[in-house]
């Protein structure tokens, strides 16, 4: 086991992994940029070290400054959380050369899946299920009208590189894909430096399910179930639960089972999200995220399993902790994303708190770094806290996130904390009966 892991990265995440560390009984270096100086993640770290100025550019991912906070604290490892270079293949690249161990997967398999269409066509290979569409990069607009043609209108046309819905467009016609390819080319190379599109069928009413797995990169591998994200807004995740309510059993461990066995032949190594649309019965692979998940949390709530400890056990060499045979679903769990923003308009609310109340009771979680007089910078992503609770089933669970929801006090700045409390009363919600496109409509129309 590592006697010290650098932390890079900031927030509730990097308070989640200093956590697992000291339960494992491993120092923890926080490294931070001017503006997170009295973050708490820095407060309760052995050390901590400040790489830069508020920017995340000149901060959280700056390579150089982070190799030389490395270099400072003797860390051994580095633990990248998700977001900033967590999925960074030359970050893990240059890490290795340095002899110090990236705790998450190889470069190699980074790459691997982190190109949407290399990604889709291992997938393939693997046997996983994907959704019909280009075989590979659109070179053409001709060629996009013929695979359009064959497999049907409305057709999304994405960016290879993409991620949080940019470079992503919806055509409904033969008219509107050379319009929707223009603008996601322009859009992708603005924001990722690539222009490179494939096009899939567009689904109409999908839900969004994703399936969590580790692999310790020595053969072994198992799943800890799925997690439904449909709730979106602009292709973000605000709400989850596990299990989904839209699965039966035998749907339930028929795309676990595959996901699993793939990861194993995979020789993947840590944990891994595969993601799916899901829709009549039948699963289409979208995407696999090399890293830990922001809902990550509703996994562990319904299978006891620490995913980030299991990731750092991994990560020094040890192989897979559980065997698929221990790994039990128990119960129900629901994850809202508590952000500063107005819950109307979602216009971001950065300032100082002036009072904060977490809730608590049986079988509620709130995974935040922010406190009572904690300034929330301007800089950075607007998620500040995730409320998880638990319950023996999806009733007592939604009955619980009510109460929890009516405890949680945040003064000072704006939240989605309302915006939560509305939503469990929609009886589509407290049904399970919502897709991808749910929330936007609903917001619509509020």
């Amino acid at each position: 086991m590592f006697e010290k892991i650098l932390i890079a990265n900031r927030g509730e995440i990097a308070l989640r992994i200093q956590r697992a560390c000291k339960e494992l009984g491993v120092r923890t270096v926080a490294v931070h940029s001017t503006a997170d100086a009295d973050a708490m993640h820095v407060k309760l770290a052995d050390e901590s070290v400040c790489i830069g100025p508020p920017a995340a550019s000149e901060s959280y991912l700056n390579i150089h400054s982070i190799l030389a906070a490395i270099e400072i604290t003797g860390a051994e490892a580095v633990h990248p959380g998700y977001g900033f270079l967590s999925e960074n293949a030359k970050f893990a690249d240059i890490l290795e050369e340095h002899g110090v161990t990236f705790i998450g997967p190889t470069a190699e398999h980074i790459r691997l899946m982190g190109d949407k269409i290399t990604a889709k066509e291992t997938a393939k290979r693997l046997g996983i299920p994907v959704v019909p569409g280009s075989d590979g990069a659109l070179e053409s607009d001709e060629e996009a009208l013929k695979i359009a043609e064959e497999i049907g209108y409305p057709v999304l046309v994405k960016a290879a590189s993409g991620g949080g819905g940019r470079g992503m467009k919806v055509a409904e016609n033969a008219e509107a894909l050379p319009v929707a390819m223009a603008t996601a080319r322009a859009e992708s190379q603005a924001a990722f430096g690539d222009d490179t599109l494939y096009m899939e069928k567009y689904l109409t009413r999908p839900r969004h399910i994703e399936v969590q797995v580790i692999g310790d990169g020595q053969g072994n591998a198992v799943h800890l179930f799925e997690r439904d994200c449909s709730l979106q807004r602009r292709h973000q995740k605000v709400f989850e639960e596990a299990p989904s309510p839209a699965l039966n059993l035998e749907q339930r461990e028929q795309i676990c089972a595959i996901c699993a066995k793939a990861i194993a032949e995979l020789g993947y190594r840590g944990v891994g999200t595969i993601e799916f649309l899901y829709e009549n019965g039948e699963f289409y692979f979208i995407e696999m995220n090399t890293r830990l998940q922001v809902e990550h949390p509703v996994t562990e709530m319904i299978t006891g399993v620490d995913l980030v400890a299991e990731q750092i056990r991994i990560a020094s060499g040890a192989p897979l902790s559980v065997r698929q045979d221990e790994i039990r679903l128990n119960g129900h769990a629901i994850e809202c994303r508590i952000n500063a923003e107005n819950p109307t308009t979602f216009m971001p609310s950065p300032g100082k708190i002036t009072y904060y109340h977490p809730p608590g009771g049986l079988g509620v979680r709130v995974d935040s770094g922010v406190y009572a007089g904690y300034t929330i910078p301007a800089y950075y992503d607007s998620l500040i806290g995730k409320l998880i609770v638990h319950g023996k089933n999806r009733n007592e669970c939604l009955m619980r996130l009510k109460r929890a929801l009516s405890e949680f006090v945040i003064d000072g700045i704006e939240t989605t904390i309302p915006l939560f409390s509305a939503l469990i009363m929609q009886p589509d919600i407290a049904n399970g009966l919502y897709d991808i496109h749910w929330l936007e409509k609903y917001l619509d129309q509020s």
